[in-house]
């Protein structure tokens, strides 16, 4: 925040707020990476699982299901037995994955800095 910026910029329901929002969960914006990164925008539930290690299947389905009702990605079912369900970035996530992109370049490019962290208690960095 800029010095001397007025308080009203910054209201609970600001732009800066509700784009923290969408990082709810650490996997939001792994999903939106994987998707656009691996997947050229589409994959189904079973393909995302297995592209991103340590995510369970209901974490997965939460998180998909939250990102759908945040306009980030689309659901789609095809009418086969048994039913298939492929998820979709839409045009707003796929405007989304840009800073993501941009901030997972930082992480790689940053990578000795933030080896040299102390891990946070709740890490799973060894």
């Amino acid at each position: 925040m800029r010095p001397g910026t007025p308080e009203q910029e910054w209201r609970e329901d600001c732009a800066p707020r509700r784009v923290m929002e969408l990082f709810t969960t650490k996997w939001t914006s792994m999903i939106l990476h994987t998707l656009h990164a691996r997947h050229d925008g589409a994959a189904r539930h079973g393909v995302l699982h297995r592209s991103l290690p340590g995510i369970s299947k209901k974490m997965l389905t939460q998180t998909l299901r939250e990102m759908e009702e945040s306009g980030l990605v689309s659901r789609h079912v095809e009418q086969v037995v048994p039913p298939a369900v492929e998820y979709r970035l839409t045009p707003l996530g796929e405007r989304f994955v840009e800073p993501v992109e941009l901030l997972y370049a930082w992480g790689r490019d940053n990578a000795d800095a933030l080896d040299a962290l102390t891990p946070r208690a709740t890490s799973r960095r060894g």
